[in-house]
């Protein structure tokens, strides 16, 4: 695997690992994160794929937007992959970024093959009380006071309270972490539960003919794990509990994540189209 491509299209900064001819699976990352999240399972997906990661815009190294609502988010990821020319692409999104992903498959179907959501809650009633410290970084009064002062370590632990598992935060995600500033993430997280709450996501991905896969963490202490066979109504989804993983697969287990991954945008390119029920 090599990284071969990095530039910036449509307002969002874009990373190209794997030969250029394979599949293309996009990649989309959760609030507040970035690209640099995946890069556990990258080196086995960029073996067999064109993968494409985006910094969704406010977030990384991608600039401001003047709209951070999921289907905006949706149509800057739409008209990057028009740009490249890609069709009937395998797209993964975790956590908020399975929004942005279910987003991209109701506006443009010509564009998603398949869609594999890690670790995306349903519904606002499948959130649990988030772990002290993420509430204390992200909510008056100490949140607009601590945001910009946050040390290293402590970006570290905030990521590392959604885990179940010791896991390992590299420099370069606390960087990109840091360069989300707090009102953009009060933003993001604001248009990502007036998404869900508008509509539920299995409720969403029922009405479109697109395979999908469920991937949960069976101690995620951000959304409650048995939510996750809310999906259960969706037409042949797949849904992978991982035992003792939390909301960070692609850290906590990323040999079974990418397989699962590997495994789902293979069988689902070789699959017949899916015949709507008349």
């Amino acid at each position: 695997m090599s990284e071969y491509d990095v530039e910036c299209s449509h307002g969002m900064h874009v990373v190209h690992d794997g030969p250029r001819q394979a599949r293309p699976l996009l990649l989309i990352h959760g609030s507040g994160a970035s690209s640099s999240t995946w890069s556990p399972v990258v080196p086995a997906l960029a073996d067999h794929h064109h993968v494409i990661r985006v910094d969704l815009p406010g977030c990384g190294q991608s600039p401001p937007a003047p709209s951070y609502d999921v289907p905006a988010q949706a149509g800057q990821v739409a008209a990057l992959l028009d740009e490249l020319g890609l069709r009937q692409v395998a797209v993964a999104g975790h956590s908020s970024g399975g929004y942005v992903a279910t987003a991209l498959a109701e506006q443009r179907p010509d564009l998603v093959g398949s869609l594999a959501l890690i670790s995306s809650g349903p519904s606002p009633d499948a959130l649990l009380r988030q772990p002290l410290l993420l509430r204390i970084l992200l909510a008056p009064p100490f949140g607009p006071l601590l945001w910009s002062r946050r040390s290293d370590a402590l970006i570290r632990r905030g990521i590392s309270t959604t885990a179940a598992r010791p896991v390992d935060i590299p420099d370069d995600v606390v960087a990109d972490v840091r360069g989300t500033t707090y009102r953009t993430m009060r933003t993001v997280l604001r248009w990502n539960t007036a998404y869900i709450t508008e509509r539920s996501v299995p409720e969403r991905l029922a009405a479109l003919e697109v395979p999908v896969l469920v991937i949960f963490g069976a101690a995620d202490p951000r959304w409650e794990p048995s939510s996750a066979h809310r999906y259960d109504v969706v037409p042949n989804a797949q849904v992978e509990l991982l035992p003792g993983v939390g909301h960070l697969p692609m850290f906590e287990a990323p040999r079974t994540t990418g397989e699962l991954l590997l495994d789902f945008a293979t069988t689902a390119a070789d699959s017949p189209p899916m015949i709507p029920e008349t």
